[in-house]
């Protein structure tokens, strides 16, 4: 499903907002991680399945951290048409941050917890 209506940040918020803790689980197609119907419907409302893309391309390098194996708190944060995402340990200790050099992603931040190996929403946690 994809949405043709593009929705401010406002109304994009409010309805990211009426997601809570979810039994349902989407299996990311690089197999390192499951995602939330929250987060599913992020990536298909913003079209930022890329984001979902970075996040799993760096679970094989984190696996080496055993503080991360469990618990991330993954932040994207817009800069006008750039953004850094940023990867930390309970909301504290940043492990890696990578510059986006070009994205159109509306919202100015999105922070997304991963927790035993499922991305979703802080409001699904």
């Amino acid at each position: 499903m994809t949405n043709t209506t593009a929705k401010t940040a406002e109304e994009l918020i409010a309805d990211l907002e009426q997601f809570t803790g979810s039994g349902v689980v989407y299996r990311h197609w690089l197999g390192v991680l499951r995602y939330s119907e929250g987060v599913k419907y992020l990536a298909e409302s913003t079209q930022c399945y890329w984001l979902l893309d970075a996040i799993g391309s760096y679970q094989q390098q984190l696996q080496s951290n055993p503080q991360l194996k469990d618990f991330q708190v993954w932040r994207l944060i817009v800069h006008g048409k750039a953004a850094t995402l940023i990867c930390e340990e309970d909301s504290e200790k940043e492990v890696l941050r990578q510059r986006i050099a070009y994205t159109d992603f509306p919202l100015p931040e999105i922070t997304l917890y991963l927790a035993q190996k499922v991305l979703m929403l802080p409001s699904e946690y």
